[in-house]
């Protein structure tokens, strides 16, 4: 698909045997990703909708107010006040435990790419004849005594899956607080939060949007670059690169070559090309 003479391409695979908690669009000149965050089977979800449902409608609202020329933050402060609205009657959508999504979205206009992240997935942009790659690692840098004693038990453990629901109790306490890390859910204000900049449109050759579990592929296993995951995206497609993460996944099932938090998570990509 082409937006604006921008070549757009995707891909999205849900986590082994759930549902997918991802969300992509794209048109009028804006793509959008969310990564919805979902919660333990264990926690009970205030919201009677869900967290898919969540992810598609604020990134339905997103891209549609990003199709204007006002300021990225200033779309994803509406976008976000919206959506919480269309629940607020049947939700307890200022609970800790509601529905949330990290983003990252791209707006092409005439000479100028402008870029937006809020939370862990990653904008890739290829400029200038260099690939920078731009995430937001807040989430990361909280719960850390949590997050530490859940990778240290073993994989598919009861302890393991108790010290999970432990750790998300942790970081959604320092939801959206300053000290803490923002994310989209219901406080507008988290969208002033969000790393975002511009390139000139000349400059960009690639661009590629990733949940973290597309970007496992450099992140975690280091299987590519960032310049060898827009290669993989240019000649081999969003679908081959999602297959490349499944394939370490799948042989790693233990989790010991690769410690990572999950054994699969949903994994998404957005390609833009001009």
């Amino acid at each position: 698909m082409r937006l604006f003479d921008v070549r757009v391409e995707a891909f999205s695979s849900s986590c082994p045997g759930r549902g997918n908690e991802d969300f992509a669009t794209w048109g009028d000149g804006v793509a959008v990703l969310l990564d919805g965050a979902g919660i333990p089977d264990e926690l009970h979800a205030p919201c009677v909708h869900g967290v898919s449902w969540f992810a598609a409608t604020l990134g339905t609202a997103l891209r549609s107010a990003a199709s204007g020329s006002g300021p990225l933050p200033d779309a994803l402060a509406s976008a976000i006040g919206d959506t919480a609205e269309l629940h607020r009657g049947t939700c307890a959508v200022d609970d800790p435990l509601s529905p949330s999504a990290t983003l990252a979205m791209l707006r092409v206009r005439e000479g100028v790419v402008e870029w937006l992240v809020l939370g862990d997935c990653t904008v890739v942009v290829e400029h200038g004849g260099s690939v920078e790659a731009i995430s937001d690692d807040r989430l990361a840098l909280v719960a850390g005594e949590e997050r530490a004693a859940m990778k240290a038990a073993a994989p598919g453990s009861e302890q393991r899956r108790q010290l999970h629901a432990r750790l998300v109790r942790a970081e959604r306490a320092l939801r959206n607080r300053p000290g803490g890390y923002w994310v989209a859910a219901a406080a507008p204000q988290a969208a002033g939060a969000a790393l975002h900049g511009t390139y000139p449109r000349g400059d960009v050759t690639r661009a590629a949007l990733l949940t973290d579990g597309a970007a496992r592929l450099t992140t975690t296993f280091a299987l590519a670059d960032w310049s060898g995951c827009l290669d993989i995206l240019e000649e081999q497609g969003p679908e081959r690169l999602i297959e490349r993460v499944r394939d370490a996944e799948r042989g790693d099932a233990s989790m010991a070559r690769w410690p990572r938090s999950k054994p699969h998570d949903d994994a998404t990509v957005v390609y833009v090309r001009p």
